[in-house]
């Protein structure tokens, strides 16, 4: 999956919470949130944002991409198996962030009650025959 593919499909899914997602659809759309919230604070400060404030154009952003990072996580824990219900384990200190970062970063495990595995042959892609 390309990079602006991955955007794309969370995207397209906004605010749907049920189906899988790949590792690479999930670690490509926090890269491209990251990189949007990196360049959004850079013109926050340059319209004059201080130092240690929170800009107008960051605030809109993070309101923007709130359903779908978590609509992502949620798929992403459903490809591992898992319930959406494990998001919350990030709500704990420390150990509860380095915990969901683990489950997240899990391969998938084939089939699962989430609805077949996303890396099956027919899930949207061409197989190239060589």
């Amino acid at each position: 999956m390309s990079f602006v593919d991955a955007i794309k499909t969370v995207l397209s899914k906004y605010a749907t919470f049920s189906g899988r997602a790949r590792r690479s659809e999930y670690w490509l759309w926090f890269l491209g949130a990251f990189i949007a919230g990196v360049v959004v604070n850079m013109v926050d400060r340059a319209m004059g944002t201080a130092p240690g404030q929170v800009g107008i154009l960051a605030i809109v952003l993070a309101v923007a991409l709130f359903l779908p990072n978590l609509a992502v996580a949620v798929r992403r824990l459903h490809d591992t198996s898992r319930s959406g219900w494990w998001i919350f384990i990030g709500l704990i200190p420390l150990v509860g962030a380095i915990v969901l970062i683990v489950l997240l970063a899990q391969d998938s495990h084939g089939d699962n009650a989430y609805g077949p595995s996303p890396k099956a042959v027919g899930a949207g892609e061409v197989p190239v025959l060589s």
